[in-house]
């Protein structure tokens, strides 16, 4: 395996660890975010200020509306995302018969278990402050299904998501009468991004991986830069039980010659990739050790950060967003843009510093330690596995002082609950178990026959409807008083985090 050259010019690294079992012996527990409701007109007691605008609401216009409508139904014919026939067979069909569009730009492949979405939208403003035109693709959607599909950090507009179906329609039609299976709803949406940002045209791709890695569609693109974000437990039904079967398949991405950013990982996840990468004569950045965070203090409205890049050290690099979490996922996102342009293999010199923290002070997240509302606050995160929760609760201490916390969850039944909840448990006070819109929620009864396991019967409310939910988490939270410093973290499930965010007004 080759392996970036050490800089000179980087800081004293008599703090690094000598090996690296010892820089990846703690999971980092990170979880995606993802765009998340910013639309509707039903609010909960008050209004919490005006949305964030970086989510689309319907299209204005009746007529795109009603065709953005016939799309989704036609969409959502095809096999659902948890639907899988592990192959990339029909997608690469389908790349064929459009030309390979996927190979008219470089791209960045991003995988791991927490974390993707994140680093993805830190990758895409870093490449735009330096201005490279972007295209990005992550999943899963809450509220528009354009929000998959985004062109120089905006969602595709209606129309062209609308235009671009209608244009590959036929191809996948001519695909789906060849196959055994048809091309699935995930499988149609890749196409479509990889031909929109064909035609936009795009500099680079920065594209996530719906599940796994080797056989996930987004495989067809052999990305210059390969991207791990920290590997934990999730999707175990269809990836594997332990942290290094899980990496077989996430290792999938990395190519021949590729560049590696690989996050700190499992032990026994960081051997199975490593192991890939001398398969395939790729070069590897380690978090720890050639690239990694040097130094974070809490700051109003974030962080700040010293990132050791591959190229040096990144000062007074001001985050809008909390959770140390956060940090780790700016320093793999600095060193995959560093990666792309070359910096520590063909040479050494760091970015401009000036164009970095304009980037990094211009990332925005919706539904990640998101505060929708005031008195009391309530803040809502989309963390769905107990690395997730893990990493959510170690921020919420840090950052918030609330004298009494109350947790409103509504999760998917096909996720690890008791994980979850046993990693807030020691932050919230009570909880309220809920359920969300979607067929794959867990029915709140049943969610509420864990909790009581998990928090004792005293500390545990249901209220099936989350509105209601709400409206109770508020409540119990202002039974201190005014001025006490209650608040309420809505989480368990991005359906949930945008559906929260629907009634309480940020749309």
């Amino acid at each position: 395996m080759s392996e970036l050259p050490p800089h000179d010019d980087r800081a004293d690294d008599g703090d690094v660890p000598s090996t690296f079992e010892e820089i990846v012996e703690a999971e980092t527990g990170r979880d995606p975010d993802l765009a998340v409701i910013e639309a509707g007109s039903r609010t909960l007691r008050a209004q919490s200020g005006p949305p964030e605008g970086d989510v689309p609401a319907r299209p204005a216009d009746p007529e795109v509306d009603r065709a953005l409508r016939e799309v989704e139904t036609e969409l959502a014919g095809r096999w659902g995302e948890t639907k899988l026939e592990p192959s990339v067979s029909r997608i690469a069909a389908l790349m064929d018969v459009l030309g390979e569009p996927q190979r008219a730009y470089p791209s960045i492949h991003i995988t791991g278990t927490n974390g993707k979405t994140s680093t993805a939208r830190m990758i895409e403003a870093l490449f735009a402050a330096f201005e490279l035109r972007t295209g990005r693709y992550t999943s899963p959607h809450v509220q528009s299904i354009t929000e998959r599909i985004s062109l120089d950090g905006a969602p595709i507009d209606p129309e062209r998501f609308i235009e671009t179906y209608r244009d590959i329609k036929p191809y996948v039609e001519m695909v789906d009468s060849q196959q055994e299976y048809r091309l699935s709803f995930f499988e149609v949406l890749t196409g479509m991004a990889y031909a929109a940002f064909a035609d936009a045209p795009v500099d680079v791709a920065v594209v996530e991986v719906g599940m796994g890695g080797s056989w996930d569609a987004t495989n067809v693109i052999d990305g210059s830069v390969a991207v791990i974000t920290p590997i934990d437990l999730d999707h175990t039904d269809r990836l594997g039980s332990t942290p290094a079967e899980i990496a077989v398949e996430k290792s999938g991405i990395i190519k021949q010659d590729a560049t590696v950013i690989l996050a700190q990982q499992p032990v026994d996840a960081a051997q199975v990739l490593l192991k890939k990468a001398v398969d395939v004569d790729a070069t590897v950045a380690r978090e720890g050790l050639e690239f990694g965070v040097v130094a974070r203090q809490v700051a109003v409205g974030g962080q700040l950060l010293t990132l050791r890049g591959l190229g040096g050290e990144y000062e007074e690099v001001f985050l809008p967003l909390h959770g140390e979490y956060q940090a780790h996922n700016a320093a793999v996102a600095l060193a995959a843009v560093e990666a792309f342009f070359g910096i520590g293999s063909q040479h050494a010199r760091p970015l401009d510093i000036e164009t970095i923290r304009k980037a990094f002070a211009s990332v925005s997240s919706p539904g990640r330690l998101e505060v929708v509302r005031r008195s009391p606050t309530v803040v809502v995160d989309a963390a769905h596995n107990p690395a997730g929760a893990r990493a959510t609760a170690a921020a919420i201490s840090e950052v918030f002082d609330f004298s009494r916390l109350i947790g409103v969850v509504g999760a998917s039944a096909d996720k690890d609950v008791r994980g979850l909840l046993e990693a807030f448990e020691p932050i919230f006070a009570e909880i309220v178990v809920t359920q969300n819109s979607s067929h794959r929620a867990m029915d709140a009864d049943a969610l509420a026959g864990v909790a009581v396991e998990v928090f004792g019967e005293d500390r545990v409310q249901v209220e099936p409807r989350l509105d209601d939910a709400l409206e109770a988490a508020i409540t119990l939270a202002e039974e201190e008083g005014e001025y006490a410093g209650g608040g309420v973290l809505v989480t368990g499930s991005v359906i949930t985090v945008g559906e929260a965010r629907l009634l309480l007004g940020r749309g």
